[in-house]
């Protein structure tokens, strides 16, 4: 396992990362989302992505269960605040009082007194942004939480709040967690300059666009049954959008690119995010060990100048690339 600096900030973290999104607490069973943890562990992963509303709280539980006896000081540990946790009106976004009740809530759940990473899962369009940068900076001096960063935010509202945090004296943000992938290039135009000027790493999910990247799905053929497609609980609207037979034609050719590459087509798709300077982690997630050990492998691949030109050339205009396609809900509304 090869490890990167969190943006400007002085922690390391994997250069792959484990998440548990849409599996632990709701895709998969406790003892097989442990084991794959402990996979993790054994592989060289040492940091673990979570939040606070992943299904709807058993995610931050299951995980805390996983890692329970493992030293403290050897992983790094990431969840995140702002989607609905309850039903109140003040059970969701990022007002002073909803983080610091989210952030006790999880650190009860993770079975830990600090938090590594505790990031903004959203935009909030309501709460003063100096009251949410006040309270997680009081969270940092509190010694509850280390770093602070952002997810899916845009470039304008990552430097907004900088400005603030340089003028108030508060912590800064040191990282971004966005989609990246082959397909989802969103964050190349605007965030990924901005953060490399400003010292933020970005934290991509879905680095194999829900699978989509595995190869897995064939065009003109029914989906495989246990797959992210046939998930109706999150996963099928998530890679909905990847589900178009020019997209899955197009996946297929990156096959023989793999096959020269020496590696799998989930390996290629997690090796290609980690060619952008700017990704500090990949985020990776599970249903079974064996895809872990598959994953990792990715760590440390240099992909050579006509590789990336090959998926470029066989991607043609299906990736998106539109800075505006990054937009922030009103928890609210």
């Amino acid at each position: 396992m090869e490890f990167r600096r969190l943006g400007g900030s002085g922690m390391y973290v994997s250069e792959i990362s484990y998440g548990n999104w849409i599996t632990h607490g709701s895709q998969v069973e406790q003892d097989a989302a442990i084991a794959c943890v402990k996979t993790a562990l054994d592989v060289g992963i040492t940091t673990f992505d979570t939040a606070d509303v992943y299904a709807a709280t058993k995610a931050e539980s299951v995980l805390g269960k996983a890692l329970k006896g493992v030293r403290r000081e050897s992983y790094e540990l990431f969840t995140k605040v702002y989607w609905p946790t309850g039903s109140g009106k003040n059970d969701r976004g990022l007002s002073r009082k909803h983080i610091m009740e989210s952030c006790h809530a999880s650190l009860k759940r993770l079975k830990t007194d600090h938090i590594d990473l505790y990031q903004a899962h959203r935009f909030d369009y309501e709460t003063p942004l100096e009251e949410t940068l006040s309270a997680f900076d009081d969270l940092i001096r509190q010694g509850k939480v280390n770093y602070i960063g952002t997810s899916e935010w845009r470039s304008s509202e990552i430097e907004d709040a900088l400005k603030i945090q340089d003028a108030f004296g508060y912590n800064r943000f040191v990282s971004n967690q966005p989609q990246y992938s082959m397909l989802w290039r969103v964050i190349e135009k605007e965030i990924v300059p901005m953060s490399q000027a400003e010292g933020i790493g970005q934290i991509v999910w879905s680095p194999i666009a829900q699978g989509v990247l595995t190869g897995k799905y064939k065009p003109g053929k029914k989906v495989p049954a246990g797959s992210r497609a046939t998930d109706k609980k999150n996963g099928a609207e998530m890679i909905s959008r990847w589900m178009r037979e020019e997209v899955l034609t197009a996946v297929q050719s990156l096959k023989p690119i793999a096959e020269e590459a020496g590696l799998s087509m989930a390996q290629l798709a997690v090796a290609w995010v980690l060619q952008n300077k700017n990704v500090s982690s990949a985020i990776i997630g599970a249903t079974r060990p064996s895809q872990v050990k598959e994953n990792v492998k990715a760590s440390g691949v240099v992909l050579a100048p006509e590789v990336l030109k090959a998926i470029d050339k066989a991607l043609g205009k299906l990736p998106e690339t539109d800075p505006a396609q990054n937009i922030s809900p009103n928890p609210r509304a």
